[in-house]
């Protein structure tokens, strides 16, 4: 990858700017949320390219948005916000990714760290035998066909008729865990055949299962809405759609860039295929899109029941006890579009906001925040990678006026996993975190290699922008004790 040669303009602290006077197909500027730490490895790769494209789309409204932990990805920047007109916008399968709904979600429980630290081990290794995880791997939760396109329609709803979640957990997930508008009928048989079979899977790559302990309190009154405090052993569930939303998303690109032709829409680059949002192709992507977000809520869920029973079954406990104390903090989306309420050259309106590798981030007394949160704001939450930390943050007033209500994802990537791979071997990953105290499975060595924490950024630093920016503000920062890998 080449690095960017676009030219960027410091605009305030921790932002930089792409002027839209640089290409004349651009229709608004490009606004970066960058550190002078980060910006180096923004430079490094085509990605500052990417978000100029993006302000090239028809309809976009605002900035076309860099979040902190910014890397170049399909079509938008992995990183990328972008909000479109309901009216005039368009919807593009490369400003929600391949993997749709990939998102995390955190769990507190009544545990301490000084009651689970001898078992670490132990946990870890329960968790990784009842948890099916790796490339192409089923025999997750059993679903009949019929059932299958039930729970695409109501998402956690159905997990909850299912025993997998309660009235309580769905009400700490986004959206309550259902994209309503969500139709079985625009999604392929296809895609229903790689997706039958994975839900309760984890996959492989970047997705995980970590147990956690919350290390440092920074908020004492929101840490204590969200039932967290110094110590606490926590559950994070880091997956998505798996097989089903990337065949979505493949069957979709290919129509989406009929579509562009059919409509007159020029790109400066294929990869952003689209359609209006207002048009058949566009409603139906939105339509299939909302299925595999649901499987996605669903998938995560069971993740997280998977990793209950486990922990409960090598303590003594039963799941659902007091002394486990198991509750969901929340459930966030990564990679997702939206039509939102938001204000625009000072009048609020409906648009469609792509977050490609980022996350809402909703301020105290917003609808769409939990009843029981709506007092202090909605969680943030970006997990690290497998040695250093993952945080709770909260929704800020700001991060609606400068990004759509967005907020960053995780830590982002900083090399392939190629070039991970170059680094250091899988057994010698897996032997240095141990010296940590921190205890990983995988179901290869070349996944530890791959996703080792240099090829990462420093999360840290990538949550300093984000508070120092005022996309959310820090809550709580959460250490690893040990996880499971694809």
């Amino acid at each position: 990858m080449k690095p960017s040669r676009i030219e960027l303009e410091e605009a305030g602290l921790f932002r930089y700017r792409i002027r839209k006077s640089i290409n004349s197909d651009m229709r608004t500027d490009g606004l970066l949320f960058l550190s002078p730490e980060l910006l180096a490895s923004f430079r490094a790769d085509e990605s500052p390219s990417q978000v100029a494209n993006v302000a090239t789309l028809p309809g976009i409204v605002g900035n076309s948005l860099a979040m902190p932990d910014v890397h170049w990805g399909y079509g938008f920047p992995i990183g990328g916000v972008a909000a479109f007109d309901r009216e005039t916008g368009v919807i593009s399968p490369g400003g929600v990714g391949y993997d749709i709904n990939c998102g995390v979600n955190l769990t507190r429980t009544s545990l301490t760290m000084s009651e689970i630290k001898p078992q670490i081990e132990k946990l870890i290794n329960t968790i990784f035998a009842r948890v099916p995880a790796g490339v192409g791997r089923g025999g997750g939760l059993q679903i009949t066909k019929p059932d299958f396109d039930k729970m695409l329609e109501s998402g956690a709803q159905w997990a909850t008729r299912r025993g997998v979640a309660t009235a309580e957990d769905v009400a700490h997930m986004e959206d309550g865990g259902c994209l309503s508008w969500a139709n079985p009928d625009k999604v392929s048989a296809r895609a229903r055949e790689r997706g039958f079979d994975q839900v309760g899977t984890l996959g492989a790559g970047n997705h995980f299962i970590e147990l956690q302990v919350v290390q440092q309190i920074f908020d004492e009154k929101v840490a204590a809405a969200f039932g967290l405090f110094e110590n606490q052993v926590c559950i994070m569930c880091h997956s998505g759609s798996r097989g089903f939303g990337y065949q979505v998303c493949t069957e979709y690109l290919p129509m989406m860039d009929k579509a562009a032709q059919k409509y007159g829409i020029s790109l400066p680059d294929r990869q952003l295929a689209c359609a209006p949002l207002t048009s058949s192709e566009g409603e139906s992507y939105l339509a299939a899109m909302a299925c595999a977000a649901n499987f996605a809520f669903v998938n995560r869920l069971a993740l997280r029941r998977g990793a209950m029973d486990s922990i409960a079954d090598v303590l003594g406990f039963d799941t659902d006890s007091e002394r486990c104390g198991f509750g969901l903090v929340y459930d966030v989306c990564h990679n997702i579009a939206k039509f939102e309420k938001h204000t625009v050259d000072g009048k609020q309106k409906t648009v469609c906001v792509h977050r490609k590798g980022a996350t809402r981030s909703l301020p105290a007394g917003h609808p769409d925040v939990p009843l029981a949160y709506r007092h202090v704001g909605q969680p943030v939450l970006i997990p690290g990678d497998m040695g250093r930390a993952s945080w709770v943050l909260v929704g800020t007033e700001s991060a609606m006026t400068e990004s759509f209500g967005s907020a960053p994802h995780g830590a982002g990537r900083l090399l392939s996993r190629h070039q991970g791979a170059k680094l250091m071997r899988g057994e010698d990953v897996r032997e240095k975190l141990e010296k940590q105290g921190i205890i990983v499975q995988a179901r290869s060595r070349a996944t530890l290699a791959e996703e080792q924490p240099d090829v990462y950024k420093n999360v840290d630093e990538v949550v300093r922008v984000a508070e120092g920016a005022g996309l959310a503000r820090l809550v709580a920062r959460l250490k690893p004790l040990g996880g499971i890998k694809g």
